[in-house]
């Protein structure tokens, strides 16, 4: 089992893979075509994967069998595993706790090579409604207090399959980002009554500068702060702090505008590798006047360096003002 380890000085959570053996999937190896010569997420595959948690599967079909839209299995590999306790405990200076948790890998669509933008909306509505699904069921384990979703699109940006997927992780503790977001927007609301996340969207609506586009219910941004070239962020209209407290028409709407910010990335930075982020609240604890969940997306187009490392600073070589530029004029 994998350990949980915080360092003394900063506060910092670790995972420690004490003993893993393998690559977590089965390692890539490019074709003549560009595509893998084997893949466990296709058609005809399920037997290669750990046994489905949960599949969209419109014609009825059986578990881990052909007949799926979306499906997610546990992932082979975990870094943090499902059974067991906490376990947390003090060596002199040092804690550490048992690496518990969930590792699940959604997969997106049973189409080998294709890119979560060349779905449908009402494809990748379904992918959406699926994350909601496995937050609610994950978060009624008390032991697990954050849910984290991600994408990893692209070799650089840390995919091993060539197939579209997301991770989900369920981890024990509140990541130190998730805190120190949630720490600053309560400042504000300390301050001013108002959540930040809410005052940015209406300011950036007002002056319509680093607006990428925007839909009835979502808007995407690039960044006042952007630490990356093209980074832009995806925000509801309406406050809402969980990302589960959702209807599915609202799913709809932001599939909506989740390929159309990947299309206009695309056409930009021609289908660059990038990391998909869903930021929302911890399972516990009450922080819906204050937080405001949120998609981020960052294309990989530039490295991170010794000063980056060094200093904690990022640089970022694009403006977002010119950033949105390219990015509205782009369809």
């Amino acid at each position: 089992m994998s350990e949980l380890r915080k360092d003394p000085v900063v506060g910092r959570w670790v995972i420690i893979l004490k003993s893993r053996g393998k690559r977590p999937l089965e390692p890539y190896i490019p074709t003549d075509s560009g595509r893998s010569t084997f893949c466990p997420f296709c058609y005809g595959n399920e037997s290669k994967t750990p046994k489905e948690i949960m599949a969209v599967r419109p014609d009825g079909s059986s578990p881990n069998a052909s007949g799926w839209k979306v499906r997610v299995v546990p992932h082979k590999y975990p870094l943090l595993q499902i059974e067991g306790e906490l376990s947390k405990v003090g060596e002199g200076i040092y804690d550490k706790m048992n690496g518990v948790g969930a590792h699940e890998i959604i997969i997106e669509t049973p189409e080998h090579g294709l890119r979560m933008e060349e779905l449908s909306e009402d494809d990748i509505r379904d992918i959406l409604i699926v994350f909601r699904e496995r937050i609610v069921d994950l978060a009624k384990d008390k032991r697990f207090k954050y849910i984290l979703i991600f994408k990893n699109h692209g070799m650089e940006a840390g995919d091993t399959v060539d197939h579209s997927n997301s991770q989900l992780i369920a981890l024990p503790i509140i990541p130190d980002l998730i805190r120190e977001q949630i720490e600053g927007a309560f400042e504000h609301y300390k301050l001013k009554d108002r959540c930040i996340f809410c005052d940015v969207i209406n300011q950036e609506l007002r002056e319509n500068i680093r607006v990428v586009s925007e839909n009835d219910n979502f808007v995407a941004i690039a960044p006042y702060a952007s630490r990356f070239p093209f980074e832009v962020a995806i925000y509801p209209k309406k406050h809402c702090a969980f990302y589960e407290n959702n209807g599915v028409n609202t799913y709809k709407s932001l599939a909506n505008i989740v390929k159309d910010t990947l299309e206009r990335l695309g056409i930009v930075l021609n289908n660059p590798p990038y990391n998909m982020i869903l930021h929302t609240s911890p399972t516990s604890g009450s922080h819906n006047e204050y937080y405001h969940w949120h998609i981020e997306i960052m294309p990989k187009v530039t490295m991170v360096a010794g000063f980056e490392w060094g200093s904690g600073f990022h640089i970022n070589p694009t403006s977002p003002e010119d950033a949105a530029r390219y990015l509205r004029e782009a369809k």
